[in-house]
């Protein structure tokens, strides 16, 4: 889920719970939105364990704004040049399903702002993926640089190289132990 224009966290914080009661994303959104009065200056995306997707672009998200959703995704845009930059994002996360999530996810951003991306130039950029653990299997941010996916490909390196094997040795919940401690008490 991500919330972004004048975001409100509360809608990722009220709205994961209830997919897990097996609810379509387009229907927790839809309750969720209709209870929150700055709706319109809003874009919120949702994607359950299905693939099922919903996104929201309220009217006042500031020019060019708009979403796209697809099976597996949602990609909001909003302050971006127009909209064939959203739709270079959709086409460089449809084109690289071979790719494991977060190379797709840092493709779509330089696809994004090689079309021009936010029109008051970008500044920062995220990467998270979350997996079937409560953390974050990769977080990756760039919060203020001149060319924030420039920084974000190199960033995904060392994260890929240096942070990833340490998180994918960490306890699960069928695990409790983890990788990690095993080889530290061998």
């Amino acid at each position: 889920m991500a919330t972004q224009a004048t975001p409100n966290p509360f809608l990722a914080y009220d709205g994961l719970p209830l997919l897990s009661e097996s609810r379509s994303p387009e229907d927790v959104l839809t309750e969720l939105l209709a209870r929150d009065p700055g709706r319109e200056v809003r874009q919120v995306g949702m994607v359950d364990f299905e693939g099922r997707s919903y996104a929201f672009t309220g009217a006042r998200a500031r020019d060019w704004a708009g979403h796209h959703t697809g099976p597996g995704y949602a990609v909001q845009g909003n302050r971006l040049v127009g909209r064939e930059a959203l739709a270079a994002i959709v086409r460089s996360f449809e084109d690289s399903r071979e790719l494991d999530l977060a190379e797709r996810l840092v493709l779509a951003v330089e696809a994004g702002e090689e079309a021009g991306g936010d029109r008051h130039g970008a500044r920062s950029a995220t990467v998270t993926v979350v997996g079937d653990q409560p953390y974050p299997l990769w977080d990756v941010r760039v919060d203020d640089a001149e060319h924030p996916a420039l920084e974000l490909r190199r960033l995904h390196g060392v994260f890929r190289e240096e942070v990833l094997p340490t998180i994918e040795q960490l306890p699960t919940r069928d695990d409790p132990m983890g990788e990690g401690a095993r080889q530290s008490l061998r």
